[in-house]
């Protein structure tokens, strides 16, 4: 009776490798494919530095914010609390009107803020995927303005707004921030790569208007880029101080415009000058806090997209 083995016979051919042979490293290589990358004791180092750097002025106008002028001015500058931290905050709260001021500051960031991501992703979208007359001329003259400096402008905005008697309003700082050539080129050039135009066909051939198309095809593919958009104009409009302190006054401030009563006098509060820095801050930062990981979501989602 015949026996079998269950021996493996060893591979031969064409397709085996010689004893000893080494594979090529394309091939070595490409088990790793799917590992998880681990960063090394130096990256760590960086980001620490790094961070650390980013987080000192912050933390020094906290600590600043809680001191006196006579121990700011010692040789030895504090690194820790002090016993005034409330008492300066309050003075800062009063002296500079801060509730007004940050409810102004709110309105004004909030509706520049919807009114640039929606004109700019209209605008993008129409720059990006639309067919139309002198459509590159257009966009070159678009980004030709973010080249004039803001101070050129200055005079021609206050004759404008001094005819239409918004000195002093809120309008006078909304109205010419309400987009921005910025906005415009950042959502081209992203609609450009993660919109397929074979997606804007098919949703012209099942019958989709215009509107439709922007609602339910653009917007839910640009949502990354709006959600960073608006991060940064709602940052940029928070702390802009040029224009408002221009077109606004002390009775109707901005937080920008408020900070700047407080820096008056014959001898500057330091103390609460910082504190009330710190007041003005403190919105930014919750605000990153609680929408931050949706923005860091999106911005990573519209990468793994694109």
């Amino acid at each position: 009776m015949a026996t079998t083995t269950s021996e493996t016979q060893p591979v031969t051919g064409p397709s085996a490798d010689p004893p000893g042979a080494r594979r090529p490293r394309r091939l070595r290589r490409a088990g790793t494919a799917g590992r998880q990358m681990h960063a090394g004791w130096l990256t760590y180092t960086i980001l620490t530095v790094f961070t650390v750097g980013s987080l000192y002025p912050l933390v020094w106008q906290a600590f600043a914010s809680s001191h006196t002028n006579a121990r700011l001015a010692e040789s030895t500058p504090p690194f820790w609390f002090g016993e005034r931290l409330f008492t300066n905050l309050e003075s800062a709260w009063t002296d500079a009107n801060m509730g007004r001021a940050m409810l102004n500051t709110l309105f004004v960031a909030g509706t520049i803020t919807v009114s640039t991501v929606l004109f700019a992703t209209l605008a993008g979208f129409a720059f990006a995927k639309l067919r139309f007359r002198a459509k590159n001329l257009l966009m070159l003259l678009v980004i030709g303005t973010m080249m004039v400096p803001p101070q050129l402008t200055v005079v021609p905005m206050f004759m404008a707004i001094a005819e239409l008697e918004w000195t002093g309003r809120l309008q006078a700082v909304i109205l010419p921030m309400m987009v921005s050539a910025f906005g415009v080129f950042f959502m081209r050039q992203f609609l450009t790569q993660a919109l397929p135009s074979e997606l804007i066909e098919a949703a012209r051939v099942d019958g989709a208007n215009s509107l439709r198309i922007v609602w339910h095809v653009v917007f839910p593919a640009a949502r990354p880029a709006m959600a960073v958009l608006g991060m940064l104009t709602f940052v940029m409009a928070w702390n802009e101080f040029f224009w408002p302190i221009i077109a606004l006054t002390q009775q109707n401030p901005t937080v920008q415009v408020a900070l700047t009563n407080l820096g008056r006098g014959y001898v500057q509060d330091q103390g609460v000058i910082m504190a009330g820095a710190l007041l003005a801050t403190m919105p930014l930062l919750i605000a990153f806090v609680l929408f931050g990981r949706q923005i860091v979501g999106g911005i990573m989602n519209g990468a793994l997209k694109g």
